[in-house]
């Protein structure tokens, strides 16, 4: 059978954002090949006309993660602020969708286990730290900005994961909002609205 051209590329491409949701939702160790081909839509003898190894797909999906994730912050940033993205980031409903959200909030501890060159991977398409850093408030001095952009994300990232981790509903709840308060205060933003994590 004889595909239109760009078949083969929009295959794979679906392939690897089935495999960023699920790694991020189900971890990268509780996604099997054959599992994630199927929901796909494909077969699982197809996966290597694509693919040399599954450590190869995770490797594309990280990369696919970081440069949406990186889209999603510009385009929060410009309707609303750098405060808007942090309280978006912590949001109850990303804390609820890992599959739609943070990459490395999701992954960061599983990748740090993975072979150097995946992690290579994750160091060369960063974070929103580069575009993190620009938008700090001019009053930051520029030998701190990079200091303070890390102590930011890492603040927001950390909240994340715990009120994952968290089983009691309000208490999660108040992990995000501190987690606001303290990337609010780290970015020296002086918001004069709640801290109270929302929907938006």
């Amino acid at each position: 059978m004889r595909y239109e051209k760009g078949h083969k590329q929009a295959t794979r491409n679906r392939i690897i954002e089935t495999a960023a949701a699920r790694f991020r939702r189900d971890g990268i160790d509780g996604v099997g090949v054959a599992d994630l081909m199927g929901e796909a839509g494909l077969t699982h003898g197809g996966f290597y006309s694509h693919f040399s190894s599954k450590e190869e797909l995770v490797r594309a999906a990280v990369e696919m993660s970081a440069e949406r994730g990186r889209a999603k912050f510009r385009k929060r940033v410009a309707e609303a602020g750098l405060e808007g993205w942090i309280r978006h980031y912590l949001r109850p409903s990303h804390r609820d969708h890992p599959e739609r959200g943070c990459m490395i909030a999701a992954l960061g501890s599983e990748l740090a286990r993975h072979p150097a060159g995946t992690r290579s991977v994750f160091a060369q398409n960063g974070t929103v730290m580069s575009e993190l850093i620009q938008q700090l408030p001019a009053t930051i001095p520029p030998a701190r900005r990079r200091q303070v952009a890390v102590g930011v994300f890492a603040a927001m990232v950390g909240a994340l994961q715990l009120a994952r981790l968290t089983r009691d509903e309000t208490a999660s709840a108040e992990i995000l909002d501190a987690g606001i308060a303290a990337a609010l205060a780290l970015a020296g933003l002086r918001s004069t609205a709640p801290t109270k994590a929302k929907e938006s």
